[in-house]
Order: structure tokens, then sequence, then C-alpha cells
């Protein structure tokens, strides 16, 4: 009997995660990730910036040194304190193709885990098989909410946790009456 039950969970955890793996990587032959080469090009060389002005006009952004120092020239010379990321407007266009792309992950893991939901009562009779889809789905859900977390606003937050916590009490009620 106990065999029995262990080979049972064994099963359902395997369906879990192997239904998880299949989703993660079909998105990732299916829908390609933005590449950060695409946006920001490695240099061989990369030339130093010392003015506000210069990097401004290579598309830069000017960081003024919060902490100055005291240089000591034989010279009288003109230090600009601060620093050049050359990347700004890059990094900015990958973020944006970076949130744009985990958007469309969420929604495609949701609506896989909708479809492993509908399908586990579809199949109920297969106690063991309905049981790994239907928790493979809600697996889904958590995977999707994680990946996307970082770019949800507050509102959409508590809304994702509130349809999980609605989705997991009507699957409790539905499955273990």
């Amino acid at each position: 009997m106990i065999e029995n039950k262990i080979l049972k969970w064994s099963l359902v955890l395997g369906i879990i995660i192997v239904l998880n793996l299949f989703f993660a990587y079909a998105l990732k032959v299916i829908y390609k990730a933005p590449q950060w080469d695409n946006f920001c090009k490695e240099q061989q060389v990369i030339e130093k910036i010392d003015t506000k002005e210069a990097c401004l006009e290579k598309g830069g952004q000017w960081n003024e040194n919060i902490y100055p120092r005291e240089v000591y020239v034989e010279k009288p010379a003109l230090v600009e304190e601060g620093y050049c990321n050359l990347n700004f407007v890059c990094q900015n266009d990958f973020q944006d193709a970076q949130k744009n792309y985990e958007k469309n992950v969420f929604m495609t893991l949701i609506g896989l885990g909708v479809i492993s939901i509908i399908i586990s009562f579809f199949i109920a009779s297969v106690e063991v098989v309905s049981m790994g889809l239907s928790l493979g789905g809600v697996l889904s859900f958590i995977v999707a909410s994680i990946r996307y977390w970082q770019y949800a606003s507050e509102y959409l937050q508590v809304a994702i946790l509130g349809v999980a916590l609605a989705t997991l009490i009507w699957l409790g009620i539905k499955k273990f009456k």
C-alpha cells in the first residue's frame, strides 16, 4: 500500500516538473529572449570620456561625482568630476525589450497553466495524471509570477496574488471535496 502511494506521488511530482520544464524549453525555442549584444555593441577599444558634453554627444549619461576630490597637478587644468555611462540609451532599450519579453512569457505561462488545469478536469478519472497536470498548472502560475514580479506594478502584484489564492482555494474544493 505504501509503495503504491510513493509510486503515485513520484509520478505526480514527475509530471509537475517535466510539464514545467517542457513549458520553459518550448518558450525558449519558440520565443527568443532579447540579447544584450543586439542593443549595446561591445567595442574592442573604449575611449575615455572626461566631459559631460562629450558624454551626452555619444548618447551616454553623465553622472556627477558626489564625493569631490582634490587633484594636484603641476599646471592648472580643468578636471571634470564624474563619469560617463555610455550604455545609458542602449541599456534602457534593452530593459524595455526585456520587460516586454517577460510580460509575454508571463501571459503565455498563465495560459498554459490554465490549459493544464482544464485538461486535468477532463481526465479526472485518471487521478494521478489529473493531479500532476493541475499541480503543474499551479506551478506554471507561480513560475510566471516570479519571472514577471519585478516588472509588475503594486496593483498587479496584489491582483496576481489574489487570483493565485482564489485558484488554489477553488482547486482545493474541486479536487478534494
